[in-house]
């Protein structure tokens, strides 16, 4: 830290040293890190905290200048070309498992942290993990398009089609489950199981999908509404009608027995 000259540039660069590794980047604010933090700091250097408030004033490069030569120092990397496409390939991979943004963007974080690169600006890190949940979704449909013939995918639609005889969609039938261990929820029961092996419910292979993917796809499924599922394209809409009549023939079957 002694090669940087006045007082200010040494506590600011002092500063930059301990952030970069803990945050896995240094805020725009470095004259305004936490008090205690920078004065335990200023007191190890035998520094003034008030220096601090001078770091940069003079000229507005001193501080990238500084994380240059700090980062070096470190073996920290910029985020360029190449760190980004790695960083885009964990975040599908991670996506694929996982569609919290939120969760999404903490991997992202650390992720980075761990591999020494210097986190990107959190907007651009948020495009990241945009881009990565719209991949996951054209992955997921492409996995399963083997499975998607023209007869399987009408049939996945006319589950979003309300039945007169039941008063509601085949989607709504298939996944209420019995109120009472009764005679006649039994029965219902076993009308499911009936009609989900008449689809070949039972011998979905699923497996080229993460189990966490199965689970999330099949909760969305569960969650929406007949209506919102016709609203959604086919390459939403099919894998996650999909995986929910796969799920279903055994939970169903699990009811009956």
């Amino acid at each position: 830290m002694r090669k940087f000259l006045r007082p200010q540039t040494v506590l600011g660069a002092a500063v930059q040293l301990c952030t970069l590794p803990r945050l896995g980047f240094v805020p725009d604010e470095i004259p305004s890190p936490p008090p205690a933090a920078v004065g335990r700091l200023a007191r190890q250097l035998g520094l003034p905290v008030e220096v601090l408030r001078g770091y940069g004033v003079s000229r507005e490069q001193t501080r990238t200048d500084h994380l240059r030569q700090v980062a070096k120092y470190l073996g920290w990397r910029p985020a360029k070309s190449l760190e980004l496409k790695e960083l885009d390939e964990f975040l599908l991979a991670r996506a694929m498992e996982h569609d919290s943004p939120s969760l999404l963007f903490r991997l992202g974080c650390e992720y980075l942290r761990l591999a020494t690169v210097i986190r990107p600006g959190v907007v651009t890190l948020l495009e990241k993990v945009g881009t990565a949940r719209q991949a996951a979704e054209r992955e997921t449909h492409a996995r399963v398009a083997h499975l998607l013939t023209s007869e399987r995918a009408q049939g996945l639609d006319g589950l979003l089609v309300v039945d007169p005889k039941l008063k509601s969609s085949r989607l709504h039938w298939m996944v209420t489950g019995p109120v009472q261990a009764l005679p006649n929820s039994l029965g219902g029961e076993v009308e499911k199981l009936k009609f989900l092996r008449c689809l070949d419910a039972d011998t979905l292979d699923m497996s080229v999908l993460p189990a966490e993917r199965r689970r999330h796809l099949a909760q969305i499924g569960r969650r929406l509404t007949a209506q919102a599922l016709v609203r959604r394209e086919p390459n939403r809409r099919h894998p996650i009608l999909l995986t929910l009549l796969a799920q279903s023939a055994v939970d169903v079957l699990d009811s009956v027995v």
